[in-house]
């Protein structure tokens, strides 16, 4: 048998996931609540050892709050854990028009830099 006549394993395609399927809500680890203007504030705690070295020298708070703006604050609020990111845009452009475009291009942007920062999960890719 020559080498060309063997057969070559098939290889597994992987499959891309469309992130406007995904299904974020708020991670229960960081409490968030509006504040008095009405924005959401996300509360986080800073811990660790660099963390610990700035309270003390720097004087840095030991819970910062991160206030999200007019449209993350109702993006925060429509993220439920049962809307996926494709009807969260269109509850964004039914509240904020045009004034929200590029649309799915920000939302998305905005949902994983969310989610980089561990703020968010993804209900239906959490792992059982």
């Amino acid at each position: 048998m020559a080498e060309n006549d063997r057969e070559k394993p098939m290889r597994t395609k992987k499959i891309k996931d469309n992130f406007l399927d995904y299904v974020p809500r708020p991670n229960t680890l960081f409490p968030a609540a509006p504040n008095a203007a009405g924005h959401i504030e996300i509360a986080v705690q800073n811990k660790g050892f660099f963390n610990k070295i700035a309270q003390v020298v720097f004087k840095r708070p030991k819970v910062s709050h991160i206030e999200l703006d007019d449209f993350g604050s109702f993006v925060w609020r429509a993220m439920d854990g049962e809307r996926s990111v494709y009807a969260i845009g269109q509850l964004v452009h039914s509240a904020f028009g045009e004034a929200a475009e590029p649309l799915y291009e920000r939302l998305c942007r905005y949902i994983k830099t969310l989610h980089d920062n561990h703020y968010v999960v993804y209900v239906n890719k959490l792992k059982a």
